[in-house]
């Protein structure tokens, strides 16, 4: 009798191995060339929801609550979900999922926020599954991850590029698991490596550091790239004259915001 029940589960398609891989889902949200792209990482009430006719918004993972996923959902837009992968901020309620030895130097630029050594992928998976997970029950459709380029900075760990490639090769993989899309954030040495991984690309400052062309593989294979340039080293008119043109010519939804993404956005013309 149970070699019968065997024969009929693998005929079925069932495994009896406990350690089967989970597959990627192949048929998550892609962003696409031309979507309008959104980023707002204040609180958000669900009233304002209405403001927004855009493709695409950007909204911090943690305040966002399932209703105001929904809310957008509602109007047609898809909603992207912002976490930190290479930092641990101390706002954070989640810090326990951390071990002490992988809690490395304080990120100079944003002093609430510490290094974490993305080398050990077993010891912070904990952390960054449970972030993952929780994008996934709230309803997003993907994942910004921020906080890749550790490696530039005084870490306390002296991560490297090659490091940093195999931990986004590893989130890549967890967030296709999810069915959820996910984003290269910034480190645009990382680009020839991983463009074909990744969904699409979110950038910022490209353009004042006229390295926008960096990122132009993504639109070669019909990935978009949404660049945020911002109005503490530029205004609209200099944002008109010296981004949108190039914008326009490389494919890319370029967007001017104040640098504490607020509701405030100038979008080109």
């Amino acid at each position: 009798m149970k070699k019968c029940l065997l024969f009929i589960l693998l005929a079925a398609g069932f495994s009896c191995r406990k350690d089967q891989p989970v597959q990627a889902v192949e048929d998550y949200y892609k962003p696409k060339i031309g979507d309008s792209f959104e980023w707002r990482l204040d609180s958000i009430g669900i009233n304002e929801v209405n403001k927004y006719n855009c493709k695409i918004i950007d909204i911090d993972a943690f305040t966002a609550t399932k209703e105001l996923v929904n809310a957008f959902h509602a109007r047609g837009i898809k909603v992207i979900g912002y976490i930190s992968v290479g930092t641990l901020e101390n706002y954070r309620p989640d810090s326990s999922l951390l071990s002490h030895d992988i809690i490395g130097n304080i990120y100079p630029a944003w002093p609430d926020e510490r290094f974490l050594n993305i080398r050990e992928i077993e010891k912070i998976k904990p952390f960054i599954t449970s972030r993952f997970d929780m994008i996934k029950q709230k309803g997003f459709d993907g994942i910004e991850p921020d906080n890749m380029d550790g490696y530039g900075e005084v870490n306390g760990f002296d991560l490297t590029l090659t490091d940093t490639k195999l931990f986004c090769d590893w989130i890549i993989e967890e967030a296709h698991k999810r069915g959820l899309s996910i984003g290269q954030k910034n480190t645009e040495e990382l680009v020839p490596f991983l463009y074909k991984k990744f969904d699409w690309a979110l950038t910022e400052d490209v353009f004042n550091s006229n390295t926008q062309n960096n990122y132009s593989p993504y639109i070669s294979i019909n990935k978009p790239v949404f660049s945020a340039e911002y109005t503490d080293v530029m205004n609209t008119t200099d944002f008109n004259s010296l981004v949108c043109t190039k914008a326009k010519q490389l494919k890319y939804f370029a967007f001017l915001k104040h640098r504490e993404l607020t509701q405030w956005t100038y979008e080109c013309k």
